[in-house]
């Protein structure tokens, strides 16, 4: 996931915090591979606000950036293709994380604290007693309050793509993760020899996580070549070496959803990730902390009364 993040300073801080926290877990768990330094390139036009801005947002919360012209841009960079790009914001210092395996760090070192960590399968009829409770169920969160959340989380569909590489070119291994923000899409280079990972950000269609085809479709992945081809030119035909389907539970705007159950006081609903949660977990886990101990300050932009039913999304 990105590092970096976009003019909101929430969640620029939220995101600098956040990396602090995922590196100490990496240095103490002895894999500091779990997240890959290949910087990040924002692709950005002429009179780009949101780029703009995020070049104005990152300075100040200590995160390193530079701006590149569109020649720096090419020289740098020439596997990328910068169509209507006039310039480029750099992030040195951003990188991936290697999702699924720092979620098994974190439970690794959750378990050897004494966290009691157990897989089950939760239904109508399971009680669990405990002084507080907090629901963190992504998708889910619809399904188990569906008067409250029906119509405040959206659900959608969202399909990734693994394109292959040249066989023994190192240069596909060491290109950016890169962001173009105009057209809602994002790129990881070849990790592992997987390939190079793509996907659309623009929100899917409406989605089941427990009933739906976890099957990209025909339309989804000719929108993803069609761009591949326009920005990465000398993998216009790269052959698709695996697929995925993920869903967002998205708020109305992209606002994070953390706040008390109106009518359960012990009871903290915490999602709303919208695509964006998995590298603000540390930062959400310490803010969820201090509110359910009494010693937090609520961020009205977190409240269920904030969340609408009609999305208009701003944050990404």
């Amino acid at each position: 996931m990105r590092l970096g993040y976009g003019p909101d300073e929430i969640y620029t801080r939220s995101a600098q915090r956040s990396r602090e926290m995922w590196l100490a877990l990496f240095e103490e768990t002895n894999q500091p591979d779990l997240l890959r330094r290949t910087g990040l390139l924002w692709l950005a036009r002429e009179n780009d606000s949101y780029c703009d801005a995020t070049l104005a947002a990152l300075p100040r919360v200590g995160a390193a950036c530079e701006k590149l012209d569109r020649g720096e841009l090419g020289r740098r960079f020439p596997l990328i293709d910068p169509g209507p790009a006039s310039w480029a914001l750099w992030e040195p210092e951003a990188g991936v994380f290697m999702a699924r395996r720092a979620v098994q760090a974190v439970v690794t070192q959750a378990r050897a604290i004494g966290v009691k960590y157990k897989q089950a399968q939760i239904t109508s009829e399971t009680r669990i007693n405990a002084e507080r409770l907090v629901f963190a169920c992504g998708p889910w969160l619809p399904k188990i309050f569906p008067e409250l959340l029906g119509e405040l989380i959206h659900v959608t569909k969202q399909e990734v793509f693994f394109f292959g590489v040249p066989a023994g070119d190192e240069r596909w291994e060491s290109m950016p993760a890169w962001l173009d923000f105009n057209d809602l899409v994002y790129a990881l280079p070849n990790l592992d020899g997987r390939g190079i990972k793509m996907a659309i950000d623009a929100h899917g269609p409406e989605f089941d996580p427990d009933t739906g085809e976890r099957v990209v479709t025909e339309a989804g992945l000719q929108a993803a070549r069609a761009y591949l081809a326009q920005r990465v030119p000398l993998l216009r035909d790269a052959p698709v070496l695996e697929t995925r389907v993920c869903q967002y539970e998205n708020t109305s705007n992209g606002d994070f959803l953390i706040d008390r159950h109106p009518d359960r006081e012990n009871v903290w609903i915490v999602g709303g990730g919208s695509g964006h949660g998995f590298k603000h977990g540390p930062a959400v886990g310490e803010y969820v902390a201090a509110m359910i101990a009494g010693e937090g300050t609520p961020e009205p932009r977190f409240s269920l009364a904030s969340k609408q039913r009609v999305q208009n999304r701003q944050v990404y």
